[in-house]
């Protein structure tokens, strides 16, 4: 509760230095509005349609994106940290394609796949699957040799030793993974869409900040991808919480 109100308390605060300072005329209004336009925008938003059939091209987009780097990256992630000569052999083009910039390669991506809902999602699977990747590799990393050993010698084969105890074992590196793909893959969604074009709440900014520059708008759409970041960001810390309490104990307990 302590936490929950001191973190209102900041954003409280934060508020208020916005208004004063926006109000305060160093800059004009039309470009910087304060908070209390921004909101009243927001409210508005949310009873608008088109904006409201944005916001769902958006978080579809997204949530196809991440289950895509899911199916992907973690039966990889699996291979590569359960195989050491495979991890070898694919470290440097693994290294060489990580660091490349996913918003990069949007022009590339619209020749290849086109100015459709395929290309944010291909470019947010891209982003998306590193994290998730390297989590679970890495989580191999921290399993107890003794406990492999241990399934072994109850004659477990290689497959179910992976299931039954380094799946297990990794899933809180993975579910953390995941978390962090999940912002990447919402950043690049909404930058696509406000490179690239198309349907979603980056095209809804670009469209609110040419033409009459509606920085109210503007602000206001990007509150509103915020706002689901967050609630993405909980939804998963409380799933972590829940789902996996067991890993939670334990780590307490060590």
């Amino acid at each position: 509760m302590t936490t929950t109100l001191r973190g209102l308390a900041g954003l409280l605060g934060f508020l208020v230095l916005w208004e004063v300072f926006s109000r305060s005329g160093i800059v004009a209004q039309q470009y910087f509005p304060p908070p209390s336009t921004v909101l009243v925008r927001f409210v508005e938003l949310l009873g608008d349609r088109g904006f409201l059939l944005d916001l769902i091209a958006s978080v579809l987009a997204w949530a196809i994106a991440l289950g895509i780097s899911i199916a992907i990256a973690v039966p990889a992630g699996l291979l590569l940290g359960s195989v050491r000569a495979i991890r070898v052999a694919t470290r440097a083009i693994i290294e060489f394609l990580r660091p490349i910039p996913s918003v990069a390669l949007i022009p590339l991506a619209v020749v290849l796949v086109g100015a459709g809902p395929e290309t944010k999602i291909s470019l947010a699977v891209y982003a998306s699957v590193w994290p998730i990747l390297f989590n679970t590799i890495y989580a191999f990393d921290e399993i107890d040799p003794v406990m492999v050993d241990t399934a072994r010698s109850f004659g477990l084969g290689r497959g179910r030793v992976m299931f039954t105890v380094a799946l297990p074992n990794s899933a809180p590196f993975v579910l953390t993974g995941i978390r962090m793909s999940a912002a990447v893959a919402l950043i690049l969604v909404v930058s696509t869409e406000f490179l690239a074009g198309g349907s979603g709440l980056g095209s809804f900014v670009l469209d609110a900040s040419t033409g009459a520059g509606r920085m109210d708008l503007v602000l206001a759409g990007t509150l509103v991808a915020g706002i689901v970041g967050y609630l993405i960001n909980e939804a998963l810390e409380l799933l972590h919480r829940r789902g996996l309490r067991w890993a939670a104990v334990g780590t307490e307990a060590s």
